[in-house]
């Protein structure tokens, strides 16, 4: 069987991942994944299901399971379709109570949008990143916890947003986003960039 996301397409035979026809080579468990949120693509899909079904009967760690999702997004990221895979961690939700407040949701509502817009808010630590290139080539390289990107009147775009985890946005996030920018807040990410900046540049001191 052929599944088709334009402009990628998999076939389950022949464990095939074409981009315009042409084969993208990825690794045996990144292409089961793959193939698992294909299958599965009308729903969310949980940790443990994709342990079982992609991984029966191994021990998984966390660090193997994130490690065949970046893959599988770089597989996708060349045909901008990396954002096809989207994670969310819901460890942070301590209690659930069941109110006696009503309300009818709108016909329009997509509650996965309305969750992605808020993703990067309320964290401790302000962010803002400001890049020179336009707000849509920049997009489809922009996870939604990383903020809110928005046009910039000097032509590039502004990318505001707050995180728990500086280090994190600055040595995961950032450096896949292949466009120039500028760290303008807060000091927290700043700090964290410019430790990572200093890491690489040591790594090339004669």
């Amino acid at each position: 069987m052929t599944f088709r996301f334009d402009p990628f397409e998999l076939n389950e035979e022949r464990r095939e991942l074409r981009l315009r026809g042409r084969e993208v080579v990825v690794e045996p468990l990144v292409f089961d994944l793959l193939l698992d949120l294909v299958r599965h693509r009308e729903r969310v899909v949980t940790k443990d299901e994709l342990l079982d079904r992609v991984w029966p009967g191994a021990i998984v760690t966390e660090g193997s399971l994130q490690r065949a999702i970046s893959l599988a997004r770089s597989a996708l990221r060349a045909g901008e379709r990396a954002d096809a895979i989207r994670t969310y961690r819901v460890d942070r939700i301590r209690a659930v109570e069941q109110t006696e407040d009503e309300f009818e949701p709108p016909a329009d509502l997509d509650p996965v949008a309305a969750l992605e817009e808020n993703l990067g808010a309320g964290w401790e630590f302000p962010t803002r990143v400001v890049f020179d290139a336009p707000a849509a080539e920049v997009a489809p390289w922009i996870r939604p916890p990383m903020g809110r990107l928005e046009p910039s009147p000097a032509g590039g775009c502004v990318l505001v947003g707050s995180t728990s985890n500086p280090a994190m946005y600055a040595q995961e996030w950032l450096p896949n986003v292949p466009f120039p920018c500028r760290v303008e807040g807060g000091p927290e990410l700043r700090a964290a960039v410019a430790a990572v900046a200093a890491r690489l540049a040591a790594a090339i001191d004669d």
